[in-house]
């Protein structure tokens, strides 16, 4: 049975609880095991998620977030290195690392995606972690 890893960023943490939930229902509607480590910010989520991959605990890494865009350029710089990171994990371990940060401009436009009315993006996203993981068992399958 898979084994997941959910990371999720305490910064804008009334929207990345719900993205949480998104994501812990869909693991457990299927029965499927799941671990939550809370980070400090979307920053942090890319060495949490290769630290967590390389204990090889977990087929797949969920990592979730919220970053909205301020007044300053500070939004692009972390949704820019979270994102890149993220991928970095992935690539560098081979363990699916999946990015469900919201990069919003407004703390509307993330609700709205944290279980609002364009669904939840936790859930989304740990949906993603089991199709990444079934694929990429199949692909190891076929090639002996």
């Amino acid at each position: 049975m898979a084994r997941f890893g959910i990371l999720a960023a305490r910064f804008n943490g009334t929207v990345v609880a719900r993205l949480v939930e998104g994501a812990e229902s869909f693991f457990d509607k299927r029965g499927l095991e799941r671990d939550l480590v809370w980070v400090p910010g979307a920053f942090e989520l890319p060495l949490a998620a290769k630290t967590l991959a390389r204990t090889g605990r977990y087929d797949a890494i969920v990592c979730l977030g919220a970053v909205i865009r301020g007044e300053t350029s500070h939004f692009q710089y972390v949704a820019e290195q979270a994102a890149r990171g993220v991928m970095q994990a992935g690539l560098e371990t081979g363990i699916p690392v999946l990015f469900g940060v919201l990069t919003t401009d407004t703390l509307k436009q993330a609700s709205d995606r944290a279980g609002g009315r364009h669904g939840n993006k936790g859930w989304d996203t740990a949906s993603a972690a089991v199709e990444a993981v079934e694929a990429l068992r199949g692909i190891r399958d076929e090639s002996g």
